[in-house]
């Protein structure tokens, strides 16, 4: 509740920052966020149990590039995220 206490909003519109809660496609935003956590969460750090904070930055950093650079992904057709992000051998999906 606290970004929508009445407090927080003014200050938002005193800084002429639109509030937007709700709109088009922001459960699937939701959906996406969720799916991703969880896929991180168990691909990585229930698996290395960190035990700092920087171990765990280096570890994400290190899982990021991984997920994003070298990790197939099917719902992309077994490509990668970057590799339809900047359209590299990606097939017609």
């Amino acid at each position: 509740m606290q970004f929508t206490a009445q407090a927080f909003t003014q200050e938002l519109e005193a800084a002429s920052i639109r509030i937007s809660m709700d709109g088009r496609g922001r459960v699937f935003d939701n959906i996406f966020v969720e799916r991703l956590w969880r896929t991180v969460k168990y691909e990585d750090i229930y698996i290395k149990e960190y035990t700092t904070v920087p171990e765990l930055f280096t570890g994400l950093g290190d899982y990021f590039d991984l997920y994003n650079y070298e990790r197939p992904h099917q719902s992309l057709g077994y490509c990668t995220p970057a590799d339809v992000h900047f359209a590299v051998n990606v097939p017609i999906l």
